[in-house]
């Protein structure tokens, strides 16, 4: 037999065969995962003829390519009437989120735009929803977390353990505050604490002046801490309680939308698929050796 005469050769092909039909079958997945995403609403694409599109934002908020790409082809769709913005996102960095809220704002002068919050929709998710004219959440969705956190990893002990000794030579006295490798300085601390006042000063406010509500309101409410959608009703920091289909309907009432309703998804291509798999898998690795990629910053 082959097997017999030819051990080496015969597992060859079998690890060949067996690579071949895990790319096949990864490709099949992938194909079936694109087609679920453009029709797990209501079966339709941004290639069909629709009144209302869909606009999904995912997991951390750290890029707003791809939303502001949804919303202008939408915003160029004279048959699209009203906007679904679907979130489902504990957050994400501030910039992004204000490019998102900031184009909300432009857009809603044209455009009835209704939010509409999945099992999640807090901070940075939050602050976008608040841009949009209404919000619209589940009874159980976690919300609110209206804040601004910056964290770095201090690994000076571990680094004393194994024999590293920083060398800095830098160009301000400020240069290397928020250095892994020392502790910070009371001035540097406070440094970074105005910072973040400024940061959340700015989220308190914009919500506050898109929401039409006292800065003061907002800001006794913006102490981090989350609330479900219920209690946020009641709070005004949403409008009302109900699901995807719920915001499709109100949105059409809201553009005076006359027969069906017709949502639509933005056709997502397989290219852009299998980048975000890619993002997905290796979001999480970070190569890089200087200060400001220690730092977060962000709406959380």
């Amino acid at each position: 037999m082959f097997s017999r005469r030819h051990p080496f050769l015969f597992f060859l092909v079998v690890m060949a065969s067996c690579f071949t039909l895990m790319f096949i079958s990864i490709m099949a997945f992938m194909f079936a995962g694109t087609k679920m995403f453009n029709t797990q609403f209501s079966g339709e694409t941004s290639n069909s003829e629709g009144n209302v599109g869909i606009v999904e934002i995912n997991g951390m908020i750290l890029s707003s390519k791809e939303i502001l790409k949804d919303f202008k082809i939408f915003q160029e769709n004279p048959a699209i009437k009203a906007i679904i913005l679907r979130i489902e996102s504990p957050g994400g960095g501030i910039g992004p989120s204000q490019e998102i809220f900031r184009e909300i704002m432009k857009m809603k002068t044209d455009k009835k735009i209704i939010a509409s919050m999945g099992s999640v929709a807090a901070s940075g998710g939050y602050y976008i929803a608040s841009a949009t004219d209404g919000i619209m959440a589940n009874s159980g969705t976690i919300t609110g977390s209206i804040g601004v956190i910056m964290e770095y990893a201090n690994i000076m002990e571990i680094a004393k353990k194994i024999g590293i000794s920083p060398v800095v030579i830098k160009s301000g006295e400020y240069k290397d505050m928020g250095s892994p490798l020392r502790e910070l300085e009371e001035s540097e601390k406070k440094l970074f604490q105005e910072l973040v006042d400024d940061l959340h000063l700015q989220f308190v406010t914009d919500v506050a002046n898109s929401r039409k509500m006292d800065v003061q309101t907002i800001a006794s409410l913006a102490d981090g801490r989350v609330y479900t959608g219920r209690k946020a009703v009641t709070l005004k920091l949403v409008d009302r309680i109900g699901n995807l289909d719920d915001a499709v309907q109100w949105a059409g009432e809201l553009a005076g939308i006359e027969g069906k309703l017709k949502p639509v998804y933005p056709k997502e291509d397989k290219i852009t698929f299998f980048k975000r798999l890619a993002d997905t898998l290796f979001k999480d690795i970070n190569i890089s050796g200087t200060v400001t990629d220690n730092l977060r910053y962000i709406i959380n």
